[in-house]
C-alpha cells in the first residue's frame, strides 16, 4: 500500500446535497472520467470529476450515498495482495499466508496469494462490506506480488490466476473491477477490468503498456508523485492516459493534467 489510514468523517459535510437512494446495479466508467483518488485527510471532490476512490473499510455508506447524490462514481479501494496490521479484519489473516513487510511501509505485509481457498474468502468479505455501502467498483491494490520480494516463491500464472479470481468476484457482486499497476499481465488482464490505476508510469516510462486499456476504451488514471507537471503531462497527449501529480500520502491535493483527447 501506498497511503496511510484515513478519515472521511466531515465528507457527507463536505458534499452537502439531498441523500438519494440509488439502485444496486453498479455504475460504469467512461474513457473520459476524471478520477480523485484520495485515501487521506478530509475528501474533496471537484465538481467536474466524476469519479472517486476511496478507502474502503474506512469510509461510510453515508459517505458513499453523498457522493452518489453529487453523480459520481465511488470505487472502493482495498489492498488485496497485503495486510496492514491496523486494518478492522487484520486478525482474521493467518500467520501462514504473511510474507515480508513492504518496503517503506512496516505496518504492512506482503500475502501469500497462492492460497486461495484462504484469501477469496477473506477478499469476498471486504467486497461484500464494499458493496453493502453502496460502492460501484473495486480498486485491488499490491496485486504485483510476483514482482516484488514477498517472500513467497509467486509465479507470474500464479498472480495471473488470483487477479483474474478477484476481478470475477467484483463482477459477481454487480461491481467494476479496476486494476493497480500490474503492467506486464495488462494483456491478460485488460478484458476482465473494467479500468486500471497506475503509479508512476510517467516517471519510469512505462505508460505505453496501458495501450490495451486505451484501445478498449476503458479509463486509465496515471498518478505521479516525484517528477514536474510539465514531465507529467506529457503521458496525456503521447498515451491518452488521465495524469495528476499527487502526494504520496495520496490527501485531497491533486494537480491533473489537460484530459486526453479522443
Amino acid at each position: 500500500m501506498r497511503t496511510t489510514a484515513i478519515s472521511l468523517g466531515v465528507a457527507v459535510a463536505l458534499l452537502s446535497g439531498a441523500l438519494v437512494t440509488h439502485p444496486a446495479t453498479s455504475r460504469g466508467f467512461r474513457a473520459t472520467d476524471d478520477a480523485q483518488i484520495q485515501y487521506a485527510g478530509a475528501l474533496v471532490v471537484p465538481a467536474s470529476t466524476r469519479v472517486v476512490d476511496i478507502d474502503g473499510q474506512t469510509s461510510s455508506a453515508a459517505t458513499v450515498r453523498a457522493l452518489h447524490s453529487k453523480g459520481k462514481v465511488v470505487i472502493c479501494y482495498i489492498s488485496a495482495g497485503s495486510l496492514e496490521n491496523y486494518r478492522p479484519d487484520a486478525s482474521k489473516f493467518p500467520a501462514k499466508v504473511l510474507g515480508k513487510v513492504l518496503q517503506g511501509w512496516p505496518d504492512e505485509r506482503w500475502l501469500d496469494i497462492r492460497q486461495l481457498s484462504v484469501l477469496l474468502p477473506l477478499m469476498k468479505a471486504r467486497v461484500a462490506d464494499c458493496k453493502a455501502k453502496g460502492f460501484d467498483a473495486m480498486d485491488y491494490d499490491n496485486v504485483d506480488g510476483y514482482t516484488n520480494d514477498t517472500g513467497f516463491p509467486l509465479t507470474a500464472s500464479e498472480q495471473l490466476r488470483y487477479d483474474l479470481a478477484l476481478a470475477t468476484l467484483a463482477h459477481s457482486f454487480g461491481m467494476r473491477a479496476v486494476l493497480k499497476n500490474t503492467l506486464d499481465l495488462i494483456p491478460k488482464l485488460v478484458r476482465s477490468f473494467d479500468a486500471a490505476v497506475n503509479e508512476q508510469c510517467g516517471e519510469y516510462s512505462e505508460c505505453a503498456a496501458y495501450a490495451p486499456f486505451v484501445r478498449a476504451h476503458k479509463p486509465v488514471w496515471v498518478i505521479e508523485y516525484n517528477i514536474s507537471f510539465a514531465q507529467a503531462c506529457k503521458a496525456v497527449t503521447r498515451y491518452h492516459v488521465h495524469v495528476q501529480r499527487k502526494h504520496l500520502s495520496l490527501d485531497a491535493w491533486r494537480q491533473p493534467c489537460p484530459a486526453p483527447r479522443g
